[in-house]
């Protein structure tokens, strides 16, 4: 498993912060990437093709100096092998920590888990990622109680926190993600009922109504000029200079990967969802203006995944209160 090329011990112990994060090259995707903070974390970038298509994705081995130079290469190594073997090793990865999890007993915690390694490789990304936030984040409290011993008025009491906050919606959709989970418990036999579906008529309904939108030509020539003139960071200014543009979902602009743009052909290639029964892939045809922004983007941001990376987590994309923040500072 050793290697004559790349990095030393020395050169990662050495290696300083800089104004912006920056990456050290190892071998076969393995790198170290430096925080301005001083962090130092070892990733590995490879490809899996799924659904068809060829994924570029990212596996985190650790932090240094906890992981050293040699045991990031012998996990690097482990990895690369079940890649060459045909499986996913971030998928086999979070189908231990399930199994691991669920050795904790029956809880929703572990049933969750269970229910999330199972269904969640075929998802789309960005499926994925909503519906581990909102287990991750929103049914926390539940996670350490028997599943058995989570009853309609314990499970509303979370709920109705959730909806405390004002975010109806988010309520909703997690009863939903608890109403799966207990699902799959029943398919396990570790649980007998559905407690999210008993409560659904006590939840509060989300506000309709029309979106907002500026139809009058003099104020979206305004709108339009506020775009130009933003002063914020240049991925945020992109993403609203493009808006108008593509005329696509902002969650959508927002997960943008460079792999999807097909610079030779001037489009852009949204996969299909089959979590949505969208098998078809979306092709967004890109304008000079749409590549001329895109390509002093990708001057920033081309050697990451995501078009539009977060400003906190390079590793995550650009977050949906980004950028309406800045339309409301734009007023």
């Amino acid at each position: 498993m050793g290697v004559s090329t790349g990095l030393t011990e020395v050169k990662v112990r050495k290696a300083t912060p800089g104004d912006k994060p920056y990456r050290l090259a190892d071998q076969r995707g393995l790198y170290l990437q430096v925080q301005p903070n001083g962090g130092k974390y070892w990733r590995y970038k490879y490809r899996f093709r799924q659904h068809g298509r060829l994924r570029e994705k990212l596996l985190a081995l650790g932090t240094y100096p906890e992981i050293t130079l040699a045991v990031a290469r012998e996990r690097h190594w482990h990895a690369h092998k079940m890649l060459a073997e045909g499986r996913d090793p971030g998928f086999v990865r979070r189908q231990q920590k399930a199994v691991e999890r669920s050795k904790a007993g029956d809880t929703f915690g572990a049933i969750g888990a269970d229910w999330f390694a199972t269904h969640s490789e075929a998802w789309s990304e960005t499926h994925r990622e909503r519906q581990e936030r909102l287990l991750n984040k929103e049914l926390v409290p539940l996670f350490r109680i028997p599943i058995t011993d989570v009853k309609a008025p314990v499970l509303l009491g979370v709920i109705r926190k959730i909806e405390a906050r004002g975010v109806i919606e988010t309520a909703r959709r997690s009863n939903q993600i608890a109403s799966q989970i207990f699902r799959h418990g029943i398919a396990l036999g570790v649980t007998e009922a559905d407690p999210a579906a008993q409560i659904s008529n006590a939840l509060r309904e989300p506000k309709s109504g029309h979106f907002a939108a500026t139809t009058d030509p003099v104020e979206l020539g305004r709108l339009l000029a506020a775009f130009d003139s933003y002063r914020g960071t240049p991925v945020v200014r992109a993403a609203l200079k493009l808006t108008p543009l593509l005329l696509v979902r902002p969650g959508e602009l927002r997960h943008m990967q460079w792999a999807d743009v097909d610079w030779d052909n001037a489009a852009w290639i949204i996969p299909g969802d089959p979590t949505k029964k969208i098998k078809r892939d979306h092709v967004v045809p890109l304008a000079p203006q749409s590549l001329a922004t895109l390509g002093d983007l990708q001057t920033l941001t081309g050697n990451y995944r995501w078009a539009f990376p977060s400003a906190r987590s390079m590793n995550r994309p650009l977050s949906e209160n980004a950028v309406l923040g800045a339309m409301r500072r734009m007023d």
